[in-house]
């Protein structure tokens, strides 16, 4: 989960440091893709009772749908 959550920071760091909007966009997806795979994760260790059942755990939920339409709003504006 960690190694996910700092993929996609990372990936959106390297994108902004290529030289074309092609390959910002790529890398924005691969972003995309592992803040989808920390959601299955996240999801997972939700449904299995591994994560607890309080109240931070909806907002981590929000933030990630956040970030999402963030990553999509990126895209669409280079793409």
């Amino acid at each position: 989960m960690r190694r996910c959550a700092i993929s996609v920071p990372a990936n959106i760091a390297e994108g902004a440091a290529r030289r074309s909007k092609k390959e910002f966009v790529q890398f924005l997806y691969i972003a995309k893709g592992s803040l989808s795979e920390l959601d299955t994760y996240m999801e997972l260790a939700h449904q299995l009772a591994y994560l607890p059942d309080h109240e931070t755990v909806p907002p981590i939920f929000q933030l990630m749908e956040e970030e999402d339409r963030i990553l999509s709003g990126l895209i669409r504006h280079n793409a």
